[in-house]
């Protein structure tokens, strides 16, 4: 990865609203070409020219402000994924959400609130599809005089992209015309190198130098649009210390199971014989939707005297369909929950929410044709409703009281209860289309029941929730059942913001509506967000002024510019 090529300058006064320091970034959105497997070199929207795009560094507390400049051909926006933004959705990023792109030939000065997050987090375009190659990471260290939970010698960054042909922009306006399936991506990467798996590729690989004894961290982040991943090293365990800027219980394994939208963060110790070893990325794929099964290879090579050009060994890793070796990995992840990290799950809840996650079916309109099954056309829906982004933000209609843009009439179960994951072949599978919010009070301890449904091309739906973390309290295949609340884990649950729905299957979160403003919650598989797989919730102030979302910066972009 490159090093970041703008400026970071730290402020040693502090800011009122801040913990620690200040600390600036420049953010340059701009095509610029991209070697990459001969036939798909192209232009692409990059950051300060970089691919995957600058880190931010930074600790516990801080504040941080990126002046993202746009000098690309159209409107783009960039969210800090994981970021909490207390009390600051103005700077959140989802497009029509909580902003309106920052057009051509323009600057928008962000401002990232750091507060409980520790760990390993990212950044990324949240405009169209063009997060496939504006993305990068967002590194938390621990407050100046306190230590990780763990110990390591060195550390890596670790970013996986999916590299389309084409324009991305172009791919998902197409397929929505259509109503057809967008474009697969052609391969692979780790840290912009597609690896030597690929024709073409000039044996590019990524590779992690390692000295035989020494520990090393790798931050792994998961910036891929659509396809999830197992990894694992050759002939090497992986220790699951963390996950979405949040510490874990030591979790030793031989593979991990990662979805788009999620980090984690890896012990690997270099204790084998001197040699070079395959790290891979294989999908995991459990629909029949078409999907891209291509892997992505790079090298753990050890320094030392040895053959370096015996062809490095291959890990084992399961196969592209076994949904119960992902699940078998989810289910493991455990919180620290330790006396400097404590887990605080809600236990008195006061608003239970289900919402059933679908891909569906619309019509084709009059006099068109369309590409979708049976001449259909492509859509997802939460609680059978299809959202459709205003044309203007919904936090700024929110803030400022204007009536029109969106409907506070997002349902707190189903309309229609069937069995979910059953024989659905006598249902209709079209979905009301609309841009309903879910209405929730502040301080609030609110459980969401995740159900996934058997309509469409089912599948392992990573549900992403801005504004928060939560407490992932309960899984399983099937139908919920409201027996199974008994089993829940309330001691140590995984404290993440994207969680796997497993296909045909639940999930329930819990967490405490403390985090007043208007809050994007998507599947962050972007073919189904694309569909409209997502809503908005809109937590309300509370009573006193710590309880209220800030006023707007002086400068938001504006909603009359493409």
């Amino acid at each position: 990865m490159g090093t970041f090529l703008g400026f970071a300058v730290t402020a040693t006064l502090l800011f009122c609203m801040a913990q620690g320091e200040v600390l600036f970034y420049d953010f340059v959105v701009n095509e610029t070409p991209i070697e990459m497997l001969c036939e798909t070199n192209r232009s692409v929207l990059i950051v300060n020219g970089l691919f995957p795009g600058p880190e931010i560094r930074a600790h516990k507390g801080d504040t941080i402000y990126v002046n993202v400049t746009n000098l690309g051909p159209y409107g783009i926006t960039i969210h800090w994924h994981g970021v909490r933004q207390i009390r600051y959705p103005w700077s959140d990023g989802p497009e029509y959400v909580t902003q309106c792109p920052i057009p051509t030939n323009s600057s928008f000065l962000q401002k990232i609130k750091l507060t409980e997050e520790e760990g390993t987090l990212w950044w990324h375009a949240h405009s169209d599809w063009s997060r496939a190659t504006i993305h990068g990471p967002i590194i938390i260290l621990p407050v100046n005089n306190t230590n990780y939970p763990y110990k390591f010698d060195e550390q890596h960054t670790i970013v996986i992209s999916e590299w389309y042909a084409r324009d991305t922009k172009d791919i998902i306006n197409e397929a929505l015309a259509s109503g057809g399936d967008p474009d697969l991506s052609v391969a692979y990467t780790i840290n912009g190198q597609p690896g030597d798996s690929y024709s073409c590729s000039n044996g590019s690989a990524y590779n992690i130098m390692v000295v035989q004894g020494k520990t090393y961290l790798l931050r792994i982040i998961h910036s891929g649009l659509n396809e999830e991943m197992f990894f694992g090293i050759a002939e090497h365990n992986l220790t699951v210390v963390g996950m979405d800027g949040a510490y874990l219980k030591p979790l030793n394994i031989e593979y991990l199971m990662i979805t788009p939208g999620q980090t984690m963060d890896v012990l690997v110790t270099a204790n084998q014989t001197l040699g070079r070893y395959y790290m891979v990325f294989s999908p995991f794929v459990d629909t029949n939707a078409p999907s891209n099964e291509n892997v992505t290879r790079g090298i753990f090579q050890y320094n030392g005297t040895y053959n370096h050009s015996e062809t490095p060994v291959l890990p084992e890793l399961p196969g592209f369909t076994n949904k119960s070796d992902a699940g078998n990995f989810t289910i493991q992840l455990r919180s620290l929950n330790s006396e400097e990290h404590p887990s605080t799950v809600p236990a008195n809840i006061t608003r239970n929410i289900t919402i059933t996650v679908s891909v569906n079916q619309q019509p084709c309109p009059a006099n068109q044709t369309c590409t979708g099954p049976d001449g259909s056309m492509h859509s997802a829906s939460l609680n059978n409703i299809s959202f459709s982004a205003p044309s203007i933000s919904i936090l700024q209609a929110y803030y400022n009281n204007l009536l029109g843009v969106y409907n506070e009439t997002f349902p707190d179960e189903p309309s229609f209860v069937f069995d979910y994951t059953g024989n659905v072949s006598a249902l209709g599978e079209a979905a009301i289309v609309g841009n309903e919010v879910l209405m929730i009070n502040y301080n609030e301890e609110v459980e969401i029941r995740f159900q996934g449904t058997n309509l469409g091309a089912a599948e392992n739906h990573p549900m992403h929730l801005h504004g928060y973390s939560f407490y992932v309290v309960g899984m399983g295949d099937g139908n919920f059942s409201d027996s199974y609340v008994s089993d829940y884990n309330l001691v140590d649950p995984p404290y993440v913001n994207t969680v796997g729905l497993p296909k045909n299957g639940w999930t329930s979160i819990r967490f405490k509506a403390d985090n007043p403003g208007v809050w994007f919650m998507h599947c962050h598989l972007e073919r189904h967000a694309s569909w409209g797989m997502n809503t908005v919730f809109i937590v309300g102030d509370g009573k006193e002024k710590h309880q209220k979302v800030y006023p707007p910066p002086s400068y938001m972009p504006p909603c009359t510019v493409s």
